[in-house]
């Protein structure tokens, strides 16, 4: 046994964090720890490590265990460079080898009785060379700094970097220190999902136990065997996964308000026996019998209900056209740097495309640039554009959470406004608050909100998913899968991913390629080295047809024939259109040309929105 904690209390001026906690870490074990946002999980792990004492109960340790702890902040602090602070682990290595030098030189010029000495200083150390694998320090180091994405900054100062960085860095010494027992407190933040691959296969045949807090699902159930939930101070259990825990805990739950109800059915039967045949000469010993009964019964406490997830519901009033966004050669560069030559990018109505790509390829970038308003840049009719930026820049600190709400819902009351901050657990004092006073969690669901109330029929989310526990995730992804709307996100959330996207547009090698598929198929379509395809339109399921009419087939193939010559059209009146509008901008000062180009531009226009209109009716 490495930990265990035994009848653990401990909490800050009064209010309980964990009540008469009880669990245990063994050798080589696996645990995912769960919670929700401010139930105290960062608090068990202080206990945990020893940064905190119990009030009550005690936190037993192994003798002699080594222990590894990665906090959320504090990243790795060094004036070396990242190779040289890695280099620093293997240390005694490098005192062996060079020991083992130094011992084998010395056997040129030492006597026969000084040799037999040597031989034996020299066996010694090969055997603890090669238990520690000494001479391979370099590729472990090179294999983790690689795998995390810092091949390219061997020779950078720590710290000189930032603080995600350093963070990392924390993580790949602690992976190469290779303590009994790992502690993580959110490891896969700052990760991009090419790292969050090699860091699962990494901890996968890592020898010591694991003891994890993370909100990535694909993580815990990679990684763990067991996960153990805390909830309402209480410390829980579970035997599997985090997908395996979801299943026990509702049925833990379901089994304890069974019995809990079971009892109170015992208890008002006994009781009601007591109040009819207690006064009664013929009954009154039956009846006092029951009595004690009811005095002996150990009761059971009313089961705590789960706490309610966050609710959000994404709604529009109108259906753009079919072709929503597109955007057409363009270059995207940041400080000079090219992220994106000559890329192209559809979206078609009804898409819900997931954006990925390694940190930093350009893929918040990229979100910007298309809502910009740039030239090469056009949207179809009727498209309302709602965005949620990551960093929340768009809320002001200073403004109380129901201003921020009412002031993009100017349409609703003061009551329709709080009861939706209370949809996300901000309740009426919470509502009065400052946005600066509120938690990243609670900033995210109020920026969440607040798209929620502006009605789009475009998403635009840049990682919707920072900051939120696994329930409001959960909400969120319920929500974003029933909208019947257009999706445009990035998120390193894979499940997320997978749960909700249904094509995914890459930047891999300064290039930009649409996939059509889930998440899942694109996945397999890596591994399997298969060039992801382009397609502007998503692909329709195929429907199973019956028996048609001659007629039928014939009306059929005019209908498919109309809609080629729609498109065709369509395609030359939107050429046309662009290249007009250019006309205009040469011709300003022109005034009569102005007007002429005008009158084309206007017709052109009336045809256009007729040929959607029939367009609409035919697909």
């Amino acid at each position: 046994m490495l930990i265990n904690f035994e009848n653990v209390t401990f909490g800050y001026d009064g209010v309980p964090i964990v009540v008469d906690a009880s669990f245990s870490l063994h050798e080589g074990e696996r645990v995912g720890f769960v919670g929700a946002n401010g139930e105290g999980k960062t608090t068990v792990l202080k206990l945990l490590t020893g940064e905190l004492t119990p009030d009550e109960g005690t936190v037993f340790r192994k003798n002699g265990m080594t222990l590894g702890y990665l906090a959320q902040t504090g990243g790795l602090t060094s004036n070396a460079t990242v190779y040289g602070a890695m280099r620093e682990v293997f240390a005694e290595d490098e005192q062996l080898i060079a020991r083992l030098k130094e011992t084998q030189d010395a056997v040129a010029t030492a006597t026969e009785e000084e040799r037999r000495i040597l031989y034996a200083r020299i066996e010694s150390l090969n055997k603890r060379i090669a238990a520690r694998d000494s001479y391979h320090f370099d590729v472990k180091i090179k294999t983790v700094l690689g795998g995390m994405g810092f091949d390219g900054v061997l020779t950078q100062n720590v710290n000189t970097m930032s603080g995600g960085e350093r963070t990392k860095l924390k993580l790949c010494r602690l992976l190469l220190e290779s303590p009994e027992l790992l502690v993580l407190d959110e490891p896969t933040n700052h990760l991009d999902i090419k790292t969050l691959f090699w860091l699962e296969e990494y901890l996968s045949s890592y020898r010591g136990a694991l003891f994890v807090v993370s909100h990535d699902r694909y993580f815990l159930d990679k990684l763990t065997n067991r996960t153990v939930e805390l909830e309402h101070g209480t410390v829980v259990s579970y035997k599997g996964n985090y997908s395996k825990y979801r299943i026990l805990r509702e049925e833990r739950l379901k089994e304890a308000w069974r019995a809990y109800e079971k009892q109170q059915e015992e208890i008002a039967k006994l009781q009601d026996y007591v109040d009819r045949n207690l006064v009664r000469a013929t009954t009154a010993k039956s009846a006092l019998s029951r009595v004690n009964k009811l005095e002996r019964m150990e009761k059971l406490d009313r089961p705590n209900p789960p706490p309610r997830p966050p609710r959000f519901s994404f709604q529009f009033a109108e259906n753009p056209y079919e072709r929503v966004l597109e955007a057409k050669e363009f270059t995207l560069e940041v400080d000079g740097k090219v992220l994106l030559p000559h890329a192209n990018f559809t979206l078609m109505r009804g898409a819900k495309c997931a954006l990925v790509g390694d940190n930093g390829t350009g893929k918040s970038t990229l979100l910007k640039f298309l809502l910009s308003g740039d030239r090469r840049i056009t949207l179809g009719r009727y498209v309302k554009i709602a965005y949620y930026d990551q960093e929340n820049a768009d809320l002001d600190p200073e403004d109380r959470c129901i201003d921020a709400l009412w002031g993009r819902a100017r349409g609703l009351t003061q009551t329709e406004v709080r009861n939706l901050l209370a949809q996300v657990g901000l309740g009426a004092e919470d509502a009065e608050k400052r946005v600066k006073e509120l938690s990243g969690g609670m900033r995210a669901k109020l920026e969440l909100k607040i798209l929620e109330a502006q009605g789009g029929n475009v998403l635009i989310l840049d990682e919707p998913t920072n900051h939120l526990d696994l329930p409001a995730r959960e909400a969120l992804e319920d929500a974003l899968s029933a909208f019947e709307g257009t999706l445009l996100f990035v998120s390193h959330d894979r499940r997320f991913i997978e749960r909700i996207a249904t094509s995914v547009a890459s930047i891999e090698d300064g290039a930009l390629n649409v996939f059509q598929g889930g998440y899942g198929d694109y996945l397999a379509a890596k591994r399997d080295k298969s060039p992801t395809h382009v397609q502007e339109k998503p692909q329709k399921t195929q429907k199973v047809e019956g028996y048609r009419t001659r007629e039928e087939r014939a009306q059929e193939a005019k209908m498919r024939a109309r809609v080629r010559d729609i498109e065709t059209r369509l395609e030359a009146a939107e050429a046309e259109e662009a290249a007009l509008s250019e006309e205009l901008v040469t011709f300003a000062a022109d005034y009569k040309k102005v007007q002429e180009l005008s009158a084309k531009l206007e017709a052109l226009h009336a045809e256009i929105d007729a040929l959607y209109a029939e367009y609409e009716t035919l697909i």
